[in-house]
């Protein structure tokens, strides 16, 4: 699949050079229709429309969360049988868990206890213990995860799903990434469109605010009516139309910019009644909490409903599941904030009969290793170093089997030994879920044919309903 900005670029002309110029007053509608059809349909049908990933950035602990290692019990205190481990950070003897883990629903799938409500929801859920990254650093893991390349500027997962699928929403982004107090680490990085037309773009929110006018800066205008907001876009529109055309028409960065100014407009109705959770009733609203992750959460839902169809849900600025100490208090916190709102997410779309069209994901972009982390002096932190050899990301919905265990990790959690799933695979399966042979879904840059997968990948078949 290829870019038609060819034939776009000899519409365009067409539009600003026939009939004195009244045809490009129907740019803008032009440049929607183009993040609408998105250049392209799907391979075939996908079971998925929509996509919200929960983004727990800093890696979270895959032994004291979804893949329970009753081993480390056995050697608490004492060097692992395979001697040191090869970690970023020196670390000393095994640590097991501080969590109980028990088997929930149908499927007998442990959970740690510090996931009780996630835990609840298990038969609906495909936990993938097999992870594998390449690097055990945050930067480059990440971009792994979010844009299938560790070093080069690539598109974001987010990029490519909504440049395949398009926007149901004219008057909303197809692509938002929340992240309550500011961003992640790499920042907008992690949602870019790289390559990809800039319309694509994942469009932040910092949902630490509950007001509307401090989620979306801008998003009223107390000193002009809309009326006078139209006609001054209209002028800028002509203003830009005029600088395009002078270029030959050829400039994505300045369509994109001329379609950013367009949605800012069209957003000020329909953004406001997405992000007022004073619509939802008490009952809906006391189901995902009142905290700031029930409140991302529930807008999540509400604009998911509305047509987005990629919605990136982080778990707080910079890198709070970073815990290389005092494992036990950092990670119970952070899994409180999650906990609720995640499970009421599920529940709330398998209640609307959204859940079996829309992908819920869930992990961070690396695990944690199963020995302590220890000071300089060689004192234990209760923590544990950075892990990128076997870690646990899960997904429910959306074509989704529930209930199932992919993959596994070694008896101590270190490395992924069985089913290895490496980033490549995992968005091959996000886009086989959306209706996307990722092998032939590409877009034309530089002359070459990219696609997400770049050059490996392969759709893991056994979560597959």
């Amino acid at each position: 699949m290829r870019s038609n900005s060819a034939l776009a670029l000899d519409r365009r002309h067409f539009l600003h050079r026939c009939g004195m110029g009244m045809g490009a007053l129907g740019l803008g509608d032009i440049l929607h229709s183009e993040v609408s059809a998105a250049n392209s349909v799907p391979h075939f049908p996908g079971r998925a429309k929509r996509v919200v990933h929960f983004f727990l950035n800093g890696g979270p602990s895959h032994v004291d969360t979804f893949d329970p290692k009753p081993a480390l019990q056995k050697y608490a205190g004492k060097e692992l049988p395979q001697g040191k481990l090869r970690t970023e950070r020196k670390t000393g003897a095994a640590f097991p868990s501080p969590f109980e883990f028990k088997q929930y629903g149908e499927s007998g799938i442990e959970v740690s206890s510090i996931f009780p409500k996630i835990a609840a929801c298990i038969d609906d859920i495909a936990v993938i213990r097999s992870m594998k990254a390449k690097v055990p650093n945050h930067e480059p893991s990440l971009m792994l995860m979010n844009c299938g390349d560790a070093i080069l500027s690539r598109p974001s997962v987010g990029s490519w799903a909504t440049y395949g699928l398009g926007s149901d929403n004219a008057n909303l982004p197809a692509f938002v990434a929340m992240c309550p107090g500011g961003y992640p680490i790499k920042g907008a990085q992690n949602w870019q469109a790289g390559f990809l037309p800039g319309a694509f773009q994942g469009t932040f929110i910092d949902s630490k605010h509950s007001k509307v006018e401090k989620l979306i800066e801008n998003i009223r205008n107390n000193g002009q009516s809309p009326s006078q907001q139209r006609a001054q876009l209209n002028f800028l529109q002509a203003l830009n139309r005029g600088h395009l055309e002078a270029r030959g028409g050829s400039d994505d960065k300045l369509r994109a910019r001329i379609q950013s100014f367009e949605l800012a407009y069209r957003m000020q109705m329909d953004a406001t009644d997405a992000f007022d959770l004073e619509r939802e009733p008490d009952h809906i609203r006391d189901l995902y909490g009142r905290e700031v992750h029930g409140r991302q959460t529930l807008i999540a839902r509400r604009l998911l409903e509305r047509g987005v169809r990629y919605v990136q849900l982080w778990h707080g600025a910079g890198q709070p599941w970073d815990n290389h100490d005092n494992i036990k208090e950092n990670h119970s916190k952070l899994a409180r904030e999650l906990d609720g709102p995640v499970a009421a997410l599920l529940t709330d779309l398998k209640q609307r009969g959204m859940l079996e069209d829309t992908l819920v994901i869930f992990g961070g972009e690396f695990g944690r290793t199963p020995t302590v982390e220890l000071t300089g002096a060689g004192k234990s932190k209760l923590g544990r170093d950075h892990n990128p050899y076997g870690f646990t990301v899960w997904m429910a919905g959306g074509g989704i089997k529930g209930g199932t265990i992919y993959g596994a990790t070694d008896e101590f959690g270190f490395e992924a030994t069985e089913n290895v799933v490496e980033a490549h695979d995992l968005h091959a399966t996000i886009l086989h879920l959306l209706g996307f042979d990722h092998e032939n879904f590409t877009y034309r840059y530089a002359g070459r044919d990219f696609r997400l997968t770049d050059v490996a990948g392969e759709v893991i078949r056994d979560v597959v309903a």
